[in-house]
C-alpha cells in the first residue's frame, strides 16, 4: 500500500501539523492514543460527496488532496486509509481491515463489507484503530485479545469473540449497542473499492444523497443527519434539533465541523432541499 512517504513532503508536514505535531512522533501506544484522539477531534466524518452524488476517489493522492488540501473531510475509506498511511510511514506495524456495520440493527447481521478500519501490532498486542465511523467512533485505540470492558476518552467499548469475527460495542448510557462485525482476513485495493463503490453508489447505500456529519470534542460529540444536529454530552443529557435553512446548515458545516464547503453548483439547492424534507 502507498505510504505518505510516497507523497509530496508538504502533506506530511501538514497532517501532522493538523494533529499538533512539529515532528514525527515514534511508533508507539501513547502515540497511536494521542493520533487517534486528535485525528477524531480533528477532521470530520462526513458525506458531502455522496449527498451531491458526487465521486468519491480513495487512492491515496485523492483522499490527500481533499483532506489535507481541500480542507474537507470524508468517511471510512477515506479516513482510514489516510491515517492507515499515516501509521505506516510513521514505522507503525498496521494494516487494513473491513467489516459489516451492524449499528442500527441485529449484532448478528451481515450486511456487506462496507465499513473499513485498521489493525496495529505493538510489542506483540494487537489493536484495532478507526477514525472513521461517524458520531460513534472510538476515540482511542482497542486492544483486539481481550472482551473486557476497555475506557476510552469518550464512552467505554468492549469486543467480542464468536466464530473467528469479532464485534465491536459501545456503551451508550446503560445499553451496550452492537456498531460493526469484522474479521482479521487481510484484504486487497479492490475490496476497498468495491466496498466504497457500494457505499458511495448504490441506490440502497444510506449515504447517498444522504448528509451525515460528526466530528469529537473533549467530553462530547457532534453529530448531524440531514438537517438534524445534536451534541452528544458524557456528563449531561444531548442536545437535539432541527436546522431551519441552508445558511444556517451551512455555518454549521463549516464553523463547528471544520469542513471547508466543495465548491458545486448544486451544494446550496441540496442543502435547501435536506430542510424542506425533514418532518
Amino acid at each position: 500500500m502507498p505510504s505518505l512517504s510516497d507523497s509530496p513532503l508538504t502533506h506530511l508536514q501538514v497532517y501532522l501539523q493538523r494533529l499538533g505535531y512539529d515532528s514525527p512522533p515514534p511508533p508507539t501506544l501513547q502515540t497511536l492514543q494521542e493520533l487517534q484522539l486528535r485525528h477524531v477531534c480533528t477532521f470530520a466524518f462526513e458525506s458531502l460527496s455522496t449527498l451531491l452524488h458526487a465521486p468519491v476517489p480513495i487512492d491515496l493522492p485523492s483522499v490527500e488532496q481533499k483532506v489535507l488540501v481541500d480542507g474537507r473531510g470524508g468517511y471510512c475509506f477515506e479516513l482510514n486509509s489516510l491515517f492507515l498511511a499515516l501509521l505506516q510511514t510513521l514505522g507503525f506495524d498496521a494494516r487494513g481491515l473491513t467489516g459489516w456495520v451492524v449499528m442500527g440493527g441485529p449484532p448478528d447481521a451481515r450486511t456487506g463489507r462496507t465499513h473499513r478500519l485498521s489493525l496495529v501490532t505493538l510489542d506483540g498486542v494487537r489493536y484495532i484503530t478507526d477514525v472513521g465511523f461517524g458520531g460513534m467512533v472510538p476515540s482511542s485505540p482497542l486492544q483486539l485479545d481481550t472482551e473486557a470492558t476497555q475506557a476510552t476518552a469518550h464512552e467505554p467499548y468492549r469486543l467480542t469473540f464468536n466464530d473467528g469475527t469479532y464485534t465491536l460495542w459501545a456503551q451508550v448510557g446503560e445499553e451496550w449497542r452492537g456498531l460493526y462485525v469484522f474479521d482479521l482476513q487481510p484484504q486487497a485495493a479492490i475490496d476497498y473499492e468495491i466496498g466504497n463503490w457500494y457505499v458511495s453508489t448504490h441506490p440502497a447505500s444510506p449515504f447517498v444523497g444522504q448528509l451525515k456529519a460528526a466530528l469529537l470534542a473533549p467530553g462530547k460529540r457532534h453529530t448531524l443527519n440531514n438537517a438534524h444536529y445534536a451534541i452528544h454530552y458524557l456528563d449531561r443529557p444531548s442536545e437535539k434539533r432541527a436546522l431551519e435553512s441552508a445558511d444556517e446548515l451551512a455555518g454549521l458545516l463549516s464553523d463547528t465541523l471544520g469542513i471547508r464547503l466543495p465548491e458545486h453548483p448544486l451544494l446550496r439547492e441540496t442543502l435547501s432541499g435536506l430542510i424542506l424534507a425533514k418532518p
